[in-house]
């Protein structure tokens, strides 16, 4: 790609010679034919085809800023000390109250 935009340039530059050195030209010619032919459509081209890479960067800054933690934030602790789901043993089953229901007399 880059081989293009040097091409494109180097033809410019020698539009903006031939403008400046023409009987009929002026240096204010070459140089508006510089900017307007040469690097006005190069910027846009280069800007255009940037585009895909300016996205993928920003995705990847997204997901990492995502995985972040909020900062002043802490993953909750149980009793034990540790967070949720690291002890290594399946989760118990659910205590029984210590009252067991009483049935009324028919």
């Amino acid at each position: 790609m880059y081989l293009v935009v040097i091409a494109w340039l180097y033809v410019a530059v020698l539009m903006a010679v031939a403008e400046a050195t023409s009987s009929t030209g002026t240096v204010l010619g070459a140089i508006i034919t510089f900017f307007l032919y040469g690097l006005l459509p190069i910027g846009i081209v280069i800007y255009l085809m940037g585009t895909p890479l300016r996205r993928k960067a920003r995705l990847v800054r997204e997901q990492q800023d995502a995985a972040l933690p909020v900062p002043g934030t802490a993953p909750p602790l149980t009793p034990s000390g540790r967070t949720p789901d690291q002890g290594g043993h399946a989760s118990a089953a659910p205590e029984a109250d210590g009252v067991a229901p009483v049935r009324e007399k028919p």
